[in-house]
Parts: structure tokens; sequence; C-alpha cells
């Protein structure tokens, strides 16, 4: 299929997403199956899609997937990414999360993150290609190149972290260039970036506070964790990914919230 093409009304889809009603309560689950009532102009634009019970939402192509494909994808590897053929596009592929942390256990799930390059023919047309593709079932995210890049300028630092990331599934030769150049991406931005980041947490634990009475330690362990992260970077110029060095310290704020 190419991704680029739109849907014709009629078309049979699945929604990949909660679907919501006008007052912000879950109207149909994940997986509902509705048609295709009204396309878009452009990739960008959101479709219409009817339910069963009459119930109407707009939802954008990557929240879609033809049920035909969705049905086959069931069968094999499912999801908008095997839809859309890009899997064979990814060029990095790392593992992030409390795995690259050194802060995981048998419960923790495995977050992949990485970088795809569509082929040229799919840049050129009207459309363009999707910034980015997101696989819930796999804990899968991957941004389009320049996407990823424009990111790692602006000190983002869940791209940070993939290109410091020691756990490396995939490389092609132009990632592996790209890897070589990771200090490049390197700024006094970061101070911004992951100050935000902790004030995030930090409001977090407010909330916590407000509506429960207590922290959760989890917020707890991030704040301090991307503190340890922002000061070594702009003292020592590179992402430390990996806490096993303060395992101990951060690793009580999981033990108290189990």
């Amino acid at each position: 299929m190419n991704p680029n093409l739109l849907l014709p009304v009629g078309t049979q889809v699945v929604a990949l997403v909660e679907v919501r009603g006008a007052d912000g309560r879950p109207a149909h689950p994940r997986g509902a199956v509705g048609v295709v009532v009204q396309a878009p102009a452009d990739y960008w634009h959101a479709y219409r899609v009817r339910f069963p019970d009459g119930h109407e939402a707009a939802l954008k192509r990557q929240e879609l997937s033809v049920l035909a494909h969705y049905k086959q994808g069931a069968i094999g590897q499912g999801g908008p990414l095997a839809e859309y053929d890009l899997y064979r596009h990814v060029i990095f592929r790392c593992v992030v999360g409390s795995r690259a942390y050194g802060l995981d256990d048998e419960r923790s799930d495995t977050d992949r993150r990485g970088v795809y390059l569509p082929p040229a023919d799919m840049h050129w047309s009207l459309f363009g290609v999707p910034e980015q593709l997101e696989n819930e079932q796999t804990q899968e995210t991957y941004w389009e190149l320049q996407k990823f890049l424009t990111l790692a300028l602006k000190a983002n630092p869940n791209v940070l972290e993939c290109l410091y990331t020691p756990l490396v599934e995939e490389a092609t030769e132009l990632a592996r260039e790209m890897l070589a150049m990771r200090e490049c991406f390197l700024s006094k931005m970061v101070y911004q970036t992951y100050n935000g980041y902790v004030l995030s947490q930090f409001k977090k634990l407010q909330g916590d506070i407000r509506n429960r009475g207590q922290v959760k330690w989890k917020h707890v362990m991030h704040l301090i964790r991307l503190l340890i992260a922002g000061v070594t970077l702009l003292r020592e110029g590179f992402v430390p990914v990996h806490t096993g060095s303060h395992r101990e310290r951060l690793g009580k704020g999981g033990a108290r919230q189990r």
C-alpha cells in the first residue's frame, strides 16, 4: 500500500486509538470498526469515520488502519508500520527507558525508538511522509530522519537519549555516521530542555500530593535522573543514559512505588 494515497469514502477502517465523544468520554475502544464517510484533501487533515451506532469521529490517517490490512496484520506483524511497509526503511533502532537506564526488572517493558528514511518518491509526493510512526503494541516509535535531526538540534532529551543509549539493535552505515557525530547536536540549549522536563516532573509531584496525599516515587526517580543527566551533560559533554552508578539511589523510588 502506498501511504501517500488517500482512503476513499466507503473504506472500512479500524481505529488504532480510543475514540472519544464530544464530551471527551470514551465512545469506542481501540480496534473499533467504522467506515470513511468523508475524506480530507491531504494527508495531514482528518477523516470523518462513522461507526455502527451512528457515532462519527474525526481521525487522522495514522490513527486508522484499513480493515483488510488490519486483519492481515493480526496474522503477521500488524500495526501501522506493517501496513505502510516502512519497517524496511528503518535505519536506526535502539532501546531506551528503564532497560537503557539500568533500572529494569523482570516486569519492565522494552521501549524501542529509532529513525526511518522513506524513499525519495514519498518525500517528493504532494502529501509528504509521516513525521513519526508509532506502534503501541510493540512499544516502538520511529521518527522520520529530518524530524529526528531537527529535534536533536533542539536538544530534545528523548532524542538525545537515542543517540547515547548503549543498547543499539540496528544501525545502517548512514546511522553510524550520525552516531559518530552525535556531539554536534549538544548545545547550551540542553539547559532549557532538561530544565523543562524536570519542571514537568515536579508538577507531577505537586499533583500527586494534591490528589493522593503522597508522591509517586516513579516521578521522583525520573526527576532526579533528569537532573543528573542534565548536569552531567553540561559539565562533561555527553548524555549519561545508563545510570548504573546511581541504581541504588534511584531504585529506592521504584521499590517504594511497588
